[in-house]
């Protein structure tokens, strides 16, 4: 971008001091080299405006420029030929060349995008259209209310597309009478004036509609179709359903799952056990991030907190699903070696009784006889 700058400022002079010292139209010199300023700085900027301007564009204005200037002489030269010579005709002549020049230029550029450039086997194929990446918001994940917070962190770019079919469901579940609804829509439309404010995100209202289909989400998935866009949403059968049509979507949750810390097998960890699993034996835990974990031989410590091994984790779009086990750490006696050379038993945890019994009946010598 320096070296751009550079030759820039290198162009403005070198046009200065060519008309500093040619002195144009009789112009003194300080005169002329102002003008000449003047004229380096304006070529810069249609410089500048020209590379924001499509392949397109140039080729249909260039076409239609063409067009003008050989329907400039071809007027001029019917000119010519009804006036005599002077200022007038010099003058007419002049302004039909600027104008059709000019038309042809305008009205080139304006219908430039509709020249099919592929016809020309690839040799004009380098540009391609800038493509708009429309994310297309579902209720679901506007009353959420997470998005706001993923697009304040500049993660989410593109358009976010707000379709009037699902602000009037929102406006509908704020005017529910039910005041669990009412506060679930409110708290959307909260969320909805939070975006609009971010200047992060263009957020655009699409007044785009399904008469024919009458569910929200498949109009939501034939609005993607359209637009070519992805569906946000936290909605499971949404999901499935946009993913089986081919149309692509971006699940909060699923996100959410993936920002989780990782936990493997073998790990120890400390729960508190919430209540009792549907199992036999086994307990229910939940982390801070919300994510259920299932320990066996838990079920006696409800409202304890323990240390449960994981033994196995499982990652489901619904979510993910810790499995532990508690085992019961007994501490166990220094070991005590008798004169014989035998150790003594030591006592075992969750043993049975049959086996602590077995162990304290001694054992009769090989030479004992019975009587």
């Amino acid at each position: 971008m320096l070296d751009v700058i550079i030759i820039r400022i290198f162009f403005v002079l070198l046009v200065s001091v060519i008309a500093f010292f040619t002195g144009p139209f009789g112009l003194s010199r300080p005169v002329s080299g102002g003008l000449g300023v003047l004229l380096g700085v304006a070529i810069i900027l249609f410089e500048i405006r020209l590379k924001k301007v499509s392949l397109k564009r140039l080729i249909g204005a260039a076409i239609g420029s063409l067009m003008g200037i050989i329907g400039a002489y071809f007027a001029s030269a019917l000119v010519s030929r009804t006036l005599l010579a002077g200022h007038s005709k010099s003058f007419i002549e002049l302004v039909v060349l600027l104008l059709m020049g000019y038309v042809g230029l305008a009205v080139g550029a304006s219908k430039g995008e509709l020249l099919n450039l592929s016809a020309l086997g690839g040799l004009i194929g380098g540009e391609r259209p800038p493509k708009r990446d429309y994310k297309i918001l579902d209720t679901s994940v506007i009353i959420d209310g997470r998005i706001a917070d993923i697009s304040e962190t500049g993660f989410l770019d593109g358009n976010l597309v707000i379709p009037q079919f699902v602000l009037r469901e929102l406006q509908l579940v704020a005017d529910s009478a039910d005041s669990l609804k009412r506060n679930r829509g409110r708290r959307g439309l909260d969320i909805l004036q939070r975006i609009q404010k971010n200047t992060k995100i263009n957020v655009q209202i699409l007044e785009t509609d399904f008469p024919n289909i009458r569910e929200v989400d498949m109009k939501l998935i034939e609005l993607a179709k359209a637009l070519e866009g992805k569906i946000v949403t936290n909605d499971f059968n949404l999901n499935k359903v946009a993913q089986l049509q081919g149309v692509d979507v971006l699940n909060i949750n699923e996100l959410a799952n993936a920002m989780k810390p990782v936990v493997l097998p073998g790990e120890i960890m400390k729960v508190f056990i919430l209540k009792e699993g549907k199992e036999y034996n086994q307990g229910i835990a939940y982390l801070d991030d919300g994510t259920m974990v299932v320990v066996d031989n838990a079920r006696k410590l409800i409202g304890k907190t323990i240390e449960t091994s994981v033994t196995s984790v499982l990652q489901t779009t619904a979510g993910k699903m810790i499995f532990g086990k508690y085992e019961e750490r007994g501490f166990s006696r220094p070991s005590h070696t008798p004169p014989g050379g035998v150790p003594s038993p030591q006592p075992v945890p969750n043993t049975s009784q049959r086996t602590q019994e077995s162990a304290a009946t001694p054992v009769s010598p090989p030479n004992a006889v019975n009587s």
